[in-house]
């Protein structure tokens, strides 16, 4: 049976591997709607080879842009948040989830709240709102499955295993460009430094955020909720070579683990052809070339954003909403050579112990906390780090 796609972000780089995917599978999936942020050039594009029935720019004021784009294609035009909404909670059985940010929140909600199978490759969505996720996933019978290479091993390795028998799950971590650097090359490391990621092509704030070991920070936090399981079950292991995505410890002291080269597209695939497989084009494992694995516990002293984010959510409520937050404003100062490489983990610090907000009931109350710590840091940095 054909499987209808909502792609949320297709023009990205998660969007743009789905559709490699796809346009290689196209007698098993139907792409029924695309959204972007801005791009509406490549949107229309896509709607067009896709023959996608809707498309929805995040920009409101350029939906002119876009229907003109389209003309001659059927497609319908949307644009602003109810359009994102629209597609997302639309005919679509399956909807990858691929905004970057807080924008795809409502969207993604709407997609959980109508019961669809859901494919996050949206950290924000577990990560600032996860309770609300999950108890509305319960409550509708959606599924979310995760698309980031590491939850996605996970969730590989668990298949079929019930989760009385899990000890614990195991994040690997590159350790980013600064893995075995210098303090003194950490201390005055440069925005060019910071992205040159050793192992993955991504973009610049995700690029800071491996190297701070934030992004594991945010992952571990994504982990609680997608799992089921409390913080001191899950634990994160440095691996440089990226080819053990993620493991699982049973309780019989079985490790399952899921390989791979670092193609995105392996994840994307099997999130597309659950609970069957598909074929990609991703280059195959050699081991005998790749000839070792390496594993070291972090170092808690270099990579401070770990402990902040366990510590975030150990203390539940709105602290991983400002951890995120305050971390997403934090790597752009610092990108914009506002901020030292250092300060990124101090100001998020900072923010985490200012805090006292009360625990999200809403989606409208995530994106209210969201606004007021982005503020708050913008000033907490003025005064600290300077």
């Amino acid at each position: 049976m054909t499987r209808k796609l909502a792609i949320l972000g297709a023009t990205g780089s998660i969007g743009k591997s789905t559709l490699d995917l796809v346009e290689r599978s196209r007698d098993r999936f139907e792409v029924v709607a695309v959204t972007a942020a801005t791009n509406v050039a490549a949107l229309a594009d896509i709607a067009r080879r896709t023959n996608a029935k809707f498309a929805a720019v995040a920009d409101a004021s350029r939906i002119q842009e876009l229907e003109q784009a389209l003309e001659g294609t059927g497609c319908s035009a949307g644009g602003g948040e109810e359009a994102l909404i629209e597609a997302a909670a639309g005919e679509a059985d399956l909807v990858i989830a691929a905004i970057v940010g807080c924008a795809g929140l409502r969207p993604v909600m709407a997609a959980v709240e109508a019961g669809k199978t859901v494919a996050l490759a949206n950290k924000e969505a577990l990560v600032t709102a996860g309770q609300l996720m999950t108890c509305a996933a319960a409550a509708s019978g959606a599924t979310l499955l995760p698309i980031d290479s590491e939850h996605n091993a996970i969730f590989q390795s668990l298949a079929g295993s019930r989760s009385e028998d899990i000890s614990r799950i195991i994040l690997t971590a590159s350790g980013g460009p600064f893995r075995t650097a210098s303090a003194e090359l950490i201390a005055g490391a440069t925005p060019a430094q910071a992205v040159a990621h050793p192992n993955w092509s991504m973009g610049a704030k995700i690029s800071v955020d491996s190297a701070t070991m934030m992004n594991k920070g945010l992952e571990l936090i994504e982990a609680r909720y997608l799992f089921g399981l409390a913080s001191d079950r899950i634990d994160i292991l440095i691996h440089p070579q990226s080819v053990v995505h993620s493991l699982v410890e049973f309780i019989d002291g079985s490790v399952l683990a899921q390989l791979g080269s670092p193609d995105m597209r392996i994840p994307i695939a099997y999130a597309l052809a659950w609970p069957e497989r598909m074929e990609t084009p991703a280059q195959r494992l050699d081991l005998a070339a790749i000839a070792r694995l390496d594993f070291e516990a972090p170092d808690a002293g270099r990579f401070p954003a770990l402990r902040l984010a366990r510590e975030a959510l150990e203390e539940g409520g709105a602290a991983p909403i400002v951890l995120n937050a305050a971390n997403e404003v934090a790597v752009a100062s610092f990108l914009e050579g506002r901020l030292r490489f250092p300060d990124i983990a101090q100001s998020v610090e900072r923010a985490l112990e200012s805090a006292d907000f009360a625990a999200p009931a809403s989606i409208a109350d995530v994106l209210e906390i969201d606004q007021a710590v982005r503020s708050r840091v913008e000033s907490l940095m003025i005064e600290g780090c300077h």
